[in-house]
């Protein structure tokens, strides 16, 4: 400490691939500003636009945040609320809770939650007491990316352990598809692709500024990828870059699909998918070449044959042989299991009963059902804004039977549909650790505030409960410091968690991970299964195929709702600062589609399907191929002036073919002006 100047070191928890390092700098003990730490090796000093703005404000804001247990006073949705006692709070909780169970099944109590932090602890510990209670779940990964989850675990049995990021230094060709890294990985886009010495591939819909800053763009109409993937394979296939060696040593069932490629020409791709031939014929020459990295954004399996198209793009790398070496490989994530987590420990799997959980796009129909559901609980996210059947699920959740509980940290669109409302601490007011899911490093989360109010910590809240349950597991009661213990040596970091927040982020390994050193795939022939049986078993084809969606028909437009620059999911819209940058809410056409409908810049335009309607600006960019619209997710219903409404009240909730996952970006609509 220097002239009463404290800096300490922590770590930004929330749902991106960079989890940057944080300087927060205090004077005199309290919190004056939070920038990126210089020493860590993602932020360098900087942190993103939209961190930059909200941990500086809505963050250290006791009007924004909520700072006390809170109980309904008014109708449902009102967002009114007298300030209670936690005492109060958590025994009125479960004495209902005690009323549910003592009338019918536990699993009539429901549970959503997804990455309003990707902390260890806050992020998995309330788990514990749900497995206890024998409440249903819903599906986290329903909502984001479930069916690529389900695809990858057909062909290399795993959609958790990707490529080393360090390992780009020996990669000739890194190969991002269906990712947008200016958003979603704002420091990887700015250092790690820029910086790298490799030919960077961005396959897209949307021409978005990693796109613009790629060496080689290809566009594709939404639902196409497979067809691009399979004329990709075409050109591999015929110009010999096909490593024969390793598929032989490694995969199975390359004989079923090899004779099927000679079909699948340039010329055909550029038909199926609008990317002309020789972009396709490029692409394959330096994604060939090697060793290469293939990026699987999440964004791409949420299409009608999402999972169809994960497994096609996901051949990739296994017929050039880009695994088992330097600078190869396939990442869609890096699990904590990749660090050496045991997540079983973390989410106290031995309480789980085994209740079979339900997709997110169920959600409404599941809280309307009075048999089903009787009480719901929200943590770690906020549906009301980011679920599908928007207008349908705000109705459900005013249903004044359902005992509504939510925790968070700002008053959102759900809370103002709750009975009781649980103020939580934000990442700034207690330790946890963070584990990124891009890249392999491993991070402390320090507390640098003393938490704001009556704030709680999430595992700390469901302690209370657990206590109120009357419940005996020591599992439900572990300390914040005896996990952050257990998992550091799991991880095999040294020393005192003190002297871990010093250091703020470490690699476990030295060097780069080589994914698949070993040639071992946790598939059932343990190889690489270019051909599934387990697919084939679950109603799938064998092996993947040349797949495209319908175009749309009658008028009808494709809309694409990718995340925000300047917002985290469904995170900080509340902020006014984030809110001017935001401006007015829009939707983007190609100048073709807007002149086909006599539309132009600034028009307030009507978005409609028979799920429901939705009024915006409209803007006119070539960045959005014809036949597409897009509008960014995030927006706050309830900030949204009169219809207090966003993009979801558009989406129906169509489930993808593999794992009742999202089918967003399958949604069409028709637009016209007011």
């Amino acid at each position: 400490m220097i002239f009463d100047k404290e800096i300490l070191k922590t770590t930004c928890p929330r749902d991106c691939y960079d989890a940057c390092g944080i300087s927060v700098i205090k004077r005199k003990g309290r919190v004056t500003k939070i920038v990126g730490d210089p020493d860590h090796y993602v932020s360098r000093g900087a942190l993103c636009g939209k961190c930059a703005l909200a941990y500086n404000g809505i963050f250290l804001d006791p009007k924004a945040r909520l700072t006390q247990p809170l109980k309904r006073i008014g109708a449902k949705g009102e967002g009114r609320f007298a300030p209670v006692s936690w005492d109060e709070a958590i025994g009125g909780i479960a004495t209902r809770l005690k009323e549910i169970i003592g009338t019918g099944p536990a699993t009539r109590i429901v549970h959503a939650h997804y990455t309003g932090t990707c902390a260890v602890i806050a992020g998995n510990f309330p788990l514990r007491f749900f497995y206890r209670l024998g409440a249903q779940e819903v599906e986290p990964d329903t909502v984001c990316n479930m069916a690529g989850h389900v695809a990858l675990g057909y062909v290399i049995g795993s959609s958790a352990i990707g490529f080393d990021p360090r390992t780009a230094k020996d990669s000739s060709c890194i190969l991002v598809w269906g990712a947008n890294p200016s958003a979603s990985a704002p420091h990887a886009h700015k250092h790690w692709l820029k910086e790298t010495p490799a030919k960077v591939i961005v396959v897209d819909p949307v021409r978005h500024p990693t796109a613009e800053a790629a060496d080689l763009h290809l566009q594709p109409f939404p639902g196409t990828d497979a067809a691009l993937a399979f004329a990709m394979m075409h050109v591999l296939t015929r110009d010999g870059r096909i490593d024969r060696a390793f598929i032989d040593k490694a995969t199975i069932g390359w004989n079923e699909l090899e004779p099927r490629l000679e079909h699948y020409t340039p010329s055909w791709g550029e038909a199926m998918t609008g990317v002309p031939a020789a972009q396709i014929e490029a692409a394959a020459k330096l994604y060939g070449a090697g060793p290469s990295l293939l990026w699987l954004g999440q964004a791409l399996q949420r299409q009608q044959k999402g999972g169809n198209i994960i497994r096609a793009v996901s051949l990739l790398p296994a017929i050039t042989g880009n695994y088992a070496k330097p600078g190869a490989g396939l990442l869609y994530l890096n699990g904590k299991k990749r660090k050496g987590v045991d997540m079983g420990y973390v989410t106290g799997a031995s309480l789980n009963t085994g209740v079979p959980t339900f997709s997110q796009m169920d959600l409404a129909a599941r809280l309307e059902d009075k048999a089903k559901s009787a009480a719901f609980f929200c943590w770690n996210i906020n549906p009301a804004a980011s679920s599908p059947e928007q207008k349908r699920l705000h109705n459900a959740l005013k249903r004044e039977d359902l005992l509504n509980v939510v925790v968070d940290i700002f008053p959102t669109d759900t809370t103002d549909f709750a009975d009781y409302v649980l103020p939580a601490a934000s990442f700034l007011e207690h330790d946890d650790l963070v584990s990124g899911y891009f890249n392999m490093s491993f991070s402390a989360q320090a507390k640098v505030m003393e938490p704001m109010g009556e704030t709680l910590p999430n595992q700390e809240i469901f302690r209370r409960l657990a206590l109120a349950m009357g419940y005996s597991e020591a599992e439900l009661y572990e300390s914040d410091d005896a996990i952050i213990a257990n998992v550091m040596r799991q991880v095999g970091i040294k020393g005192s968690f003190d002297e871990f927040k010093a250091k703020g982020t470490v690699f476990p390994t030295a060097e780069p991970v080589i994914q698949f050193a070993d040639f071992k795939f946790p598939t059932p022939s343990g190889k690489i299964e270019i051909a599934s049986a387990q697919a084939e078993k679950d109603g799938f084809s064998r092996v993947p195929e040349p797949s495209v969606d319908d175009r749309p028909k009658d008028g009808q437009l494709r809309l694409l709702t990718p995340a925000s620059p300047w917002l985290m999911n469904d995170s900080y819209a509340n902020d006014a600062k984030i809110a001017k940058q935001l401006g007015s809410a829009s939707v983007t056409l190609n100048p073709k589609d807007a002149a086909a409908r006599g539309l132009k810049r600034g028009d307030r335009v009507r978005l409609s399907n028979r799920t429901g309607s939705l009024d915006l600006i409209l803007a006119v960019d070539d960045v959005v191929p014809e036949g597409a619209a897009l509008s960014y997710k995030g927006r706050w219903p309830k900030l949204e002036g009169g219809s207090r409404l966003n993009v979801n009240a558009l989406n129906p909730g169509l489930k993808s073919d593999m794992g009742e996952s999202t089918c967003v970006h399958g949604v069409e609509v028709t637009i016209e002006r007011v």
